[in-house]
């Protein structure tokens, strides 16, 4: 790490209250308190940061509410309080490619892709990466819940210590290149230290909500959103024996697993929840279940072997038959496997227990709580 008093270090200002912690903290951070704020040891010869503040201006499409105006004022607030320089980061034809393009046409395909994760590899920690470094940044901090473990000369991605708001997953394509110039100096922390914290400092978004849904778009109806570029089309909603019982407004618009945006037509009263099973985007149907666990033999995405291509691997290509721990979707059980068969960019998945999955998904690999990477499954 560099650690002399000329390291720069442009953080991320999304206008939410996690990035205006990770400045402040940044801002504030002197030998004497730094292991106090980041929970390791000072660095050899640190004796502050000079923190910038950036605004990453993204796309947003004309029919949803413009909310980037408010963000980046509240922003450019927190940089005014922490008195450190502001910037803007116009990352839009970017994103609407590499990010908005890029989850319509997986949709499109039939697929269920997640646009957090390309957001995070393109957007974040890509282009916003490239202008940090040109106007003289040494790193670049995010207010991402995970940590980097700095040992024997390697970079390890790790989870957060609060399991709740941990967001490595989304952050499973980065290379240990990628590290070596980022920082996340909350992830040691707990939400509810963020929140003191950021009151403590008198931040302007001391007590803003939580932003949600599509990363840097922000809380939409999805298939509101898709509507506007792919048409619903009403279906047929299958049970396991191939009747009709309900209807839908369109197979491209759901995923497997799903317990929401069918309706069910044929019910009694003692009939659990329902979730989809399957879908055929030809023939525009699902198949959906309400029972706990499916037969292998009839659903073909209920697997213990789960393929997966465009891997990315943190630290390198892991062991294979070691067991580990993987994730199939943002916050889900952390479920037993091991990886065989790794080459050109792809691997196998065993799980000992078999699972639903959808095409486009990730699959994150663990070690423990260390992030070794992932792929998309195939």
């Amino acid at each position: 790490m560099k650690s002399n008093k000329n390291t720069t270090v442009f953080v991320g200002l999304s206008g939410g209250v996690d990035s205006s912690v990770t400045a402040a903290l940044l801002k504030k951070a002197k030998p004497n308190n730094f292991k106090k704020l980041f929970g390791r040891p000072t660095p050899k010869g640190f004796s502050g940061y000079k923190v910038v503040g950036v605004f990453i201006r993204t796309w947003q499409p004309d029919f949803i509410e413009c909310n980037f105006r408010e963000d980046r004022l509240d922003a450019m607030r927190v940089a005014a309080k922490l008195d450190i320089p502001f910037l803007e980061c116009d990352v839009e034809d970017a994103y609407k490619k590499a990010v908005a393009d890029y989850m319509i046409e997986e949709y499109r395909a039939g697929r269920t892709p997640n646009p957090d994760v390309m957001c995070n590899r393109e957007i974040k920690f890509g282009i916003f990466w490239q202008f940090a470094k040109e106007h003289g940044a040494d790193y670049i901090a995010t207010g991402h819940y995970a940590r980097i473990e700095h040992k024997a000369q390697s970079l390890k991605l790790k989870v957060a210590n609060d399991a709740s708001k941990d967001q490595a997953y989304f952050l499973y394509r980065l290379t240990s290149d990628d590290l070596a110039h980022v920082l996340f100096p909350i992830g040691h922390l707990q939400k509810t230290e963020v929140r003191k914290l950021a009151e403590k400092f008198d931040l302007a978004t001391s007590k803003k909500k939580d932003s949600q849904g599509v990363c840097m778009l922000g809380d939409l109806d999805l298939k509101q959103f898709l509507e506007h570029y792919i048409p619903s089309v009403r279906g047929d909603v299958l049970n396991t024996e191939g009747e009709v019982i309900g209807y839908h407004d369109g197979a491209i618009f759901l995923t497997l697993g799903e317990r929401h945006g069918f309706t069910i037509t044929k019910k009694t009263p003692n009939d659990g929840r329902y979730y989809i099973l399957a879908k055929d985007i030809e023939k525009n149907t699902i198949v959906v279940s309400n029972k706990q666990e499916a037969t292998q033999e009839k659903h073909s995405n209920i697997l213990p072997n789960v393929g997966i291509s465009k891997c990315s691997w943190v630290l390198g290509v892991p062991e294979e038959s070691k067991k580990y721990t993987a994730q199939i979707r943002y916050h889900g059980e952390f479920l037993p496997c091991v990886i065989q068969n790794i080459k050109n960019n792809s691997a196998e998945i065993i799980f000992e227990k078999s699972v639903l999955v959808a095409k486009g998904q990730s699959i994150v690999v663990y070690d423990d709580n260390v992030c070794l990477g992932g792929g998309i499954v195939e």
